[in-house]
């Protein structure tokens, strides 16, 4: 699509909206924040998000100016901890638009739950604005496809995907040690996540929407719904139209682990799954508890084994990666890296050397830290759309093979689409609520 082509075609979607700025000059243009100053603005405010801008305001030269969410008591209240821990005082909205329509913000993060991610993403490129967007990079394949265009199409700004283990010492070493060889031949990769929060909460009945808070605005692109608590703040994942549940939710990280340390950088041509509810009291959830998958990859097999409601796993963990070479095996969380050598019986000897690191934390502020830098310094991001891509479509197909009933599904990452099973195309693209558009590109 030309240039003015796309512009046209833009400019329409977006005056549907009010997004009557929403493409300025410099949206063709360098997006590079003059000097060392970066201004940031945060669309949605509660947990995550407010984390990451945290961790941007821990930079020196970083400042917060517009902050944006839907619940005004939550709005207030973060406002409120922005000017006591930073001094800083951004202005408040509601409507992502209107803070979109800043140009002296540089750089937006993106904290809202998945099914907004596309669009925010687009627009805030649009508006000439480099992103930081929470994982998975979106709620659907379509749109991940459409994020990737995107970001290649407003390629002089900065998009980063916050798998935020790609910028951590644990998981760069496990990659390390794997690609070098210490643990000899890659033969299988053994995945678990086993959380209590993966059941989804206690059924309670619908209720008025609460004070304060705008839930056409919130529900936006997803379709019309009653209000729920269970299926809002803290517990949206476990619904389609919001999210993919505990498989998307800790599966993009464990799994990207997985296809980084293997070199795998296409979607599966092939996925053998089994997904439940086989918690025993009914809970409010719509995706699965329980879920177990086959990768099969050209020369070795991933694993992946989830069990909601619970909170033990291999090696001591709830969740976690097992690399298995000829040499040994490497057991990985983001606290611990240890290697268990294979025993030589002829030779008498381990057939590698031991490992152990035990003092791993959390790497949101590395990967926050890699984003900053890509945009002073031009470098390049450590979780681009189209890497983050891969790892969501590991997770969204299996999850639309067990929504299909589907014990295999192939994809055809050339045509986009299942060669097995029509309904799972279905699936392929979400149904956007008027009047919000799916985006071209």
């Amino acid at each position: 699509m030309d240039r003015r082509k796309f512009i046209r075609k833009t400019s329409l979607t977006s005056a549907g909206l009010g997004l009557t700025t929403i493409i300025p000059s410099a949206a063709w243009t360098s997006g590079v924040a003059p000097g060392d100053t970066l201004n940031v603005g945060l669309i949605g405010c509660r947990n995550m998000g407010f984390g990451i801008l945290e961790h941007h305001l821990s930079n020196p030269g970083v400042n917060c100016i517009a902050l944006c969410d839907v619940d005004d008591p939550i709005l207030n209240n973060r406002a409120a901890d922005v000017k006591k821990k930073y001094n800083q005082s951004p202005q408040l909205f509601k409507d992502f638009r209107k803070l979109l329509e800043k140009k002296d913000i540089d750089a937006v993060i993106i904290g809202t739950p998945d099914h907004w991610h596309c669009l925010l993403t687009v627009f805030a490129l649009q508006s000439a604005k480099h992103v930081y967007v929470e994982k998975p990079m979106a709620n659907t394949i379509a749109e991940c496809a459409i994020m990737v265009k995107a970001a290649d199409y407003h390629n002089k700004l900065i998009v980063q995907v916050g798998q935020q283990q790609r910028s951590g010492f644990i998981f760069q070493k496990a990659v390390e040690l794997i690609k070098g060889g210490t643990i000899g031949k890659l033969r299988r990769i053994n995945i678990w996540a086993n959380f209590e929060y993966g059941v989804g909460q206690q059924l309670v009945p619908d209720e008025p929407v609460p004070e304060g808070v705008d839930f056409d605005m919130w529900l936006g692109p997803a379709q019309q719904r009653t209000f729920n608590r269970t299926r809002f703040h803290g517990s949206w994942r476990h619904f389609w139209d919001y999210g993919g549940g505990l498989m998307s939710d800790w599966g993009v990280h464990l799994l990207d682990i997985s296809l980084w340390a293997g070199d795998i950088k296409e979607p599966p041509e092939k996925v053998l799954v089994y997904g439940a509810n086989t918690f025993p009291e009914p809970r409010s959830r719509e995706t699965f508890d329980s879920m177990t998958i086959v990768y099969p990859k050209d020369s070795f097999v991933i694993n992946w084994d989830m069990t909601g409601g619970i909170a033990r796993g291999p090696y001591d963990s709830s969740y976690g990666l097992a690399f298995i070479g000829d040499n040994g095996t490497l057991v990985v969380d983001r606290s611990k890296l240890i290697l268990y050598p294979e025993w030589d019986g002829q030779g008498k000897k381990p057939k590698t050397d031991e490992y152990r690191f035990t003092e791993g934390r959390e790497s949101h502020g590395e990967h926050v830290r890699n984003f900053i830098d890509c945009i002073r310094d031009g470098n390049k991001q450590a979780c681009p759309p189209e890497t983050a891509r891969i790892a969501a479509l590991h997770v969204h197909i299996p999850n639309i093979a067990a929504r299909c009933g589907e014990s295999v599904l192939l994809w055809d990452n050339t045509s986009n689409r299942f060669t097995n099973s029509e309904k799972a195309n279905t699936f392929i693209a979400p149904v956007y609520r008027q009047p919000w558009l799916l985006p071209e590109y």
